[in-house]
């Protein structure tokens, strides 16, 4: 079986390795010129599940328990498992009852707990929620080491180009393309997403740090060589332009309010990304005929990525001739 995956974000690239562990020969056509280009190189990369369910489906917990044990096989030494950290402002400590009460897998820190876990942070909360079960990656690094692993398995990349609808040569399209099929397919709607890169010395981070706030919920991300990513927005719109005055406000503030050193931090990166979403913000799997459509992940790309890649497995291998299989 021949298959031609449309799209090489998270999505295209994790059911690209599914298949070829499965024996199935893989082409990838991307549009762009590499990799780790749109939505899913401005990703936060959290394997967060816990995180999630607080205002997610519990099918995003189900299926992304699983995640960071899946990128690890993948991609070893990749995954950070330090788990994360949940803080409120004196004000706003209600909103971490709130958040613990509507999820799982968290437990309560004292002031000098948050200090043992992250001493920049020692003295600036007194109370916190850790998921000490969570993880994370960098988004860039993924992909790129995704890429690789296919490059090594045999598996063809066609960068700057598309084809058109219909298998051709191919058994199987297996479409991928994200925000690129907004307005063609029905229901997908777009979720704009903004973040910073800041880059300072004065502080050290060991694993992803949400601050919870009525209004601004965002999150703070270690990248290592003292980069962080502040992020991300969700704006519900598919304008992919800069970003706006206003969001950048907002996430140098919350930076600000974890740790006064941010404010002399660098800017040295500001993006935007659309996420492609249905109306549930979980992800779907629709078969037409020899088109498979995977879209949809809202803001779960790196979580949900590869549950979503084992079920199309599933459906394929399950079409396949015992005679045709070859597994890796």
């Amino acid at each position: 079986m021949r298959v031609l995956i449309k799209g090489a974000g998270v999505a295209g690239l994790t059911v690209a390795l599914e298949l070829t562990r499965h024996g199935i020969d893989v082409d990838v056509v991307e549009r762009a010129a590499a990799v780790a280009t749109g939505a899913s190189g401005l990703a936060g990369g959290m394997l967060a599940p816990w995180c999630e369910r607080e205002s997610a489906d519990e099918t995003v917990l189900t299926l992304g328990k699983t995640a960071a044990d899946w990128w690890e096989e993948a991609l070893p030494g990749q995954v950070i498992r330090n788990g994360t950290l949940v803080v409120a402002a004196g004000r706003d400590t209600g909103e971490l009852t709130r958040f613990a009460g509507r999820t799982s897998g968290c437990d309560w820190l004292d002031g000098a707990g948050i200090e043992a876990l992250e001493p920049a942070l020692g003295g600036r909360f007194k109370k916190a929620l850790f998921f000490r079960e969570e993880a994370q990656l960098d988004p860039r690094k993924a992909l790129a080491g995704l890429h690789r692993v296919l490059l090594e398995r045999g598996v063809t990349f066609h960068f700057g180009c598309e084809v058109e609808d219909g298998t051709g040569s191919f058994d199987r399209i297996i479409d991928c393309t994200g925000a690129a099929a907004i307005g063609a397919t029905p229901q997908l709607r777009g979720v704009r997403g903004e973040m910073l890169f800041l880059e300072t010395a004065e502080i050290s981070l060991s694993r992803p740090v949400r601050l919870l706030h009525p209004r601004i919920p965002l999150y703070i991300a270690p990248r290592g060589d003292n980069r962080f990513m502040v992020g991300a927005t969700m704006i519900e719109s598919d304008d992919a332009g800069p970003i706006s005055a206003r969001s950048l406000m907002e996430l140098l503030n919350v930076a600000y309010a974890l740790h006064p050193a941010f404010g002399e931090a660098r800017v040295v990166e500001m993006g935007v990304g659309v996420r492609p979403a249905y109306p549930d913000n979980l992800p779907r799997l629709t078969v037409d005929r020899d088109v498979i459509s995977v879209n949809g992940f809202y803001r779960h790309g790196f979580l949900l990525a590869p549950a979503m890649a084992g079920q199309v497995a599933t459906i394929l291998t399950e079409t396949i001739p015992n005679r045709e299989r070859h597994c890796a």
